[in-house]
């Protein structure tokens, strides 16, 4: 593309905002492939398919983890195509929240946006504490470090903190790093999936791998096990919004945006797919898998069949994939942060939507991002069970953001009107499955995974869904229905004060 072609290109993106009532203040540094990088980093099969891999064993064993994969991934294939229709229509770094605003009112917005954000928010907090667990399973390997909740805490601090100055560098420096956890990730499943298959050690037969099915919940319903047990697809098809939360630094983002996140779900659901079969036929031993002593399964799969060397080698692969992953998680979350400041959705609204003259980023947002997971995650040190009932706030927020401006936009009807990449004839049909989906799959997230029913094994997600939407109602009486606007527009002076030298 030449330099006037793209000036040209970048000029239209920024008229298109301005229809929007939004005046453009960050750097257009992404294109299409660094917009699909983004949401491709952030599902990150190498992240969620490891550390939900101990979860797919005992909720139904291979039949319920590779038949849900093929499912759940389908099903958010048609939420991806669904949401990016409205994507193409309303390319702003609000994402999900502007998208209902515009199509259902100020309500629906803020609604959406907090659930949004607070899902953002857990998902960093869930994913990087995450990579924290994998990196104290790799140094008790390496050093015969004794895993402890203290030391897997510091872990986190520091992850979150390279996070923070990563993004705070600038979009260039985020589009680098994505488009290299691409190729990272799809490399990685190669490495993995052909060291397992070619190791000199005994693989499980393809009846195993494809029907063999374990119940360790404690339920005695094979459905409702098959249930539950498709959340180890459900809560790794999270967080493609993200290429949405860029938009406004991407360019021809009316059409590269919804690409992004069309091809980051088909994509990651085939490699997914891949990853777990290659992990599944290498298990040597199906309890002691479960049971590892290092409280990795994958880990254990990795001994077993590679030795120490071969394990820490493809333990390294999956750490840096997460760390990948954790990094693209805060990028999309500061760009929410931004926008929903913009629309002074958030107290001191003025700080979080700052935007840094040098780097064209919202400093502020990007560490406001790696500091509340920190907060977020901070039970676990007393508590699993209150550090899960924070953290699942991630799927059981972010799904129904997705589903609700897609809900919007088919009740708007024929008054809708569609960017240039649209699903045609086919956005109601395939967007009513998608809602019907978004429901169903919410309510699994709720539901109890493992009996009997403990105040340790009760899953908080239905708790945590119903305070988080409290929490948005509360706000919104109080201040959101004052301050709340989608478009503010700042005097000069104000303006002058937003950006900040960094």
């Amino acid at each position: 593309m030449s330099r006037r072609t793209a000036a040209a290109s970048v000029a239209h993106d920024d008229a298109v905002l301005a229809q929007l009532g939004i005046q453009a203040e960050l750097v257009r540094k992404m294109g299409v492939f660094g917009n699909f990088a983004i949401s491709f980093s952030v599902i990150c099969i190498l992240a969620g398919g490891m550390s939900l891999f101990g979860y797919g064993l005992d909720h139904g064993g291979p039949v319920v983890m590779l038949g849900s994969w093929i499912v759940i991934g389908f099903m958010t294939l048609l939420v991806g195509m669904s949401l990016a229709d409205v994507v193409s229509a309303y390319p702003t770094s609000g994402g999900p929240y502007f998208m209902a605003d515009k199509l259902g009112g100020p309500r629906w917005g803020w609604t959406t946006g907090w659930l949004n954000l607070l899902g953002l928010l857990g998902a960093i907090a869930g994913i990087n504490y995450g990579a924290a667990t994998f990196i104290t399973a790799f140094a008790q390997m390496q050093w015969g470090i004794v895993p402890s909740d203290i030391v897997t805490m510091l872990i986190f601090g520091c992850i979150l903190l390279l996070h923070g100055l990563l993004n705070v560098c600038g979009v260039r420096v985020v589009t680098v790093l994505n488009s290299i956890s691409v190729w990272w990730q799809l490399i990685g499943v190669a490495i993995i999936v052909g060291a397992l298959a070619f190791a000199p050690a005994q693989h499980q037969s393809a009846q195993f791998v494809f029907t063999h099915f374990n119940n360790d919940t404690g339920f005695t319903s094979p459905l409702y096990v098959c249930a539950i047990g498709a959340l180890l697809a459900g809560y790794t098809f999270c967080g493609y919004d993200a290429s949405s939360h860029v938009a406004e630094e991407t360019t021809q983002a009316q059409t590269s945006a919804p690409k992004g996140i069309v091809r980051a779900i088909a994509v990651s659901w085939i490699a997914g797919f891949i990853l777990l079969a290659g992990m599944l036929s290498a298990i040597q031993d199906y309890d002691a898998t479960q049971n590892s002593a290092t409280g990795v399964p994958p880990a254990q799969i990795f001994l077993d069949v590679l030795g120490d060397f071969g394990a820490k080698a493809l333990l390294l692969i999956v750490i840096v994939a997460m760390l990948f992953c954790g990094n693209a998680e805060v990028a999309a979350s500061s760009r929410m942060i931004y926008a929903f400041s913009r629309s002074r959705a958030l107290p001191r609204w003025q700080t979080w939507r700052r935007v840094s003259s040098r780097t064209k980023t919202p400093v502020a947002a990007v560490w406001l991002s790696v500091c509340v997971p920190f907060v977020l995650a901070l039970p676990a040190l007393w508590s699993p069970a209150a550090y899960g009932a924070i953290t699942a706030i991630n799927a059981v927020g972010m799904i129904p953001a997705y589903g609700i401006p897609v809900y919007l936009a088919l009740r708007k009807g024929d008054h809708y009107k569609p960017g240039p990449w649209t699903l045609g004839r086919w956005r109601r049909p395939v967007g009513g499955i998608a809602v019907a989906y978004v429901v169903v799959i919410t309510v699994i997230f709720c539901l109890p995974q493992s009996a009997p029913i403990t105040p340790e094994s009760f899953n908080y997600a239905g708790v945590t869904l119903a305070i988080a939407l409290l929490l948005a109602w509360l706000t919104w009486i109080t201040r959101g229905r004052r301050d709340y606007q989608l478009t503010a527009h700042n005097s000069t002076a104000e303006q002058a004060g937003l950006e900040e030298v960094v």
